[in-house]
């Protein structure tokens, strides 16, 4: 009976391993307005996603100037001052604040229900930036380049239906599915009858565990680039789920090196273990009987 609960406690285990990660990701990651700027603050000094933002910024300005023959030198005009300042320092800064008020339409996009629930990047700070630094180098029109809501649509909401399900469930489990997990795999091993096998059990399944967790950010990553716009950029937008993803590829690579530590540690210890015991001795000679021949 004891091998038999330490068994449904190892499988308890590994199945907790990408659960509770992906609560824990959904709890304390994308739900804490800080950490989501902090993951996705790296992202403004990456090409694509630099580049998407060019192009969304410059059609936005460029559809509200009309300036006749001149329009394709004024847009080229237009198109490298807004490359040029996603290279500044300034632009990080614009891109936090923008990523810092995306936050709520990320929670949204994955807890409520609805069309309108697109995961958006609003660009209008950056628009607003541009203008005034346009204007102080004396580029013609640039007072004319209007500050508007311009989106940079991360996924489409029609997108989400399945996801968010099971978002809000693991939202609400948050850190205990990983405290339920290591609980299981302490409790395989006090409950074992043979401790070190058990080891081996726990670290393979944790292993296991951990390899599906990598397959469901591998399948997560492409739904999210089958839901993208037409216009949108894949590489910008498969940029962004891997900074957002990082902490469960960070979780899966770590539980995944320590499993296989622990089933080959365990597994070495018996092996030396036996190797290190001494040889078993014979039976010793009892006293020799009184009328019997010693042939020595």
């Amino acid at each position: 009976m004891r091998s038999f609960l330490s068994a449904v406690l190892i499988v308890l285990a590994a199945v907790l391993v990408p659960l509770g990660a992906i609560a824990a990701w959904a709890k304390t990651e994308i739900g804490s307005s800080d950490r989501y700027v902090a993951a996705m603050a790296p992202l403004a000094g990456n090409r694509a996603v630099r580049g998407e933002v060019a192009a969304k910024v410059t059609d936005a300005i460029m559809r509200n100037i009309d300036v006749g023959p001149l329009q394709a030198s004024v847009a080229s005009l237009i198109g490298g001052a807004v490359r040029s300042f996603t290279t500044t320092s300034a632009f990080q800064d614009v891109w936090n604040t923008a990523n810092r008020a995306a936050h709520a339409s990320v929670v949204s996009a994955l807890t409520h229900n609805g069309d309108g629930n697109d995961v958006r990047i609003d660009l209008a700070p950056a628009i607003r930036q541009i203008k005034t630094e346009l204007e102080a180098r004396g580029v013609p029109f640039a007072n004319e380049i209007p500050v508007e809501h311009t989106d940079l649509t991360v996924v489409e909401s029609t997108r989400l239906g399945p996801v968010r399900t099971v978002f809000r469930w693991l939202r609400r489990v948050g850190v205990w599915g990983a405290v339920v997990c290591l609980a299981a795999a302490g409790g395989a091993v006090a409950v074992a009858v043979r401790r070190r096998r058990a080891l081996i059990g726990v670290g393979i399944g944790l292993a296991v565990g951990a390899a599906v967790l990598h397959v469901l950010v591998a399948v997560g990553r492409s739904l999210t680039l089958d839901g993208l716009p037409a216009d949108s950029d894949p590489s910008a937008a498969g940029a962004v789920y891997d900074a957002l993803t990082d902490f469960l590829s960070t979780a899966a690579w770590a539980v995944l090196a320590f499993g296989l530590a622990l089933a080959l540690g365990a597994w070495l210890a018996g092996r030396l273990g036996k190797r290190g015991r001494p040889a078993a001795e014979g039976p010793r000679p009892g006293p020799v009987r009184a009328g019997s021949t010693d042939l020595s």
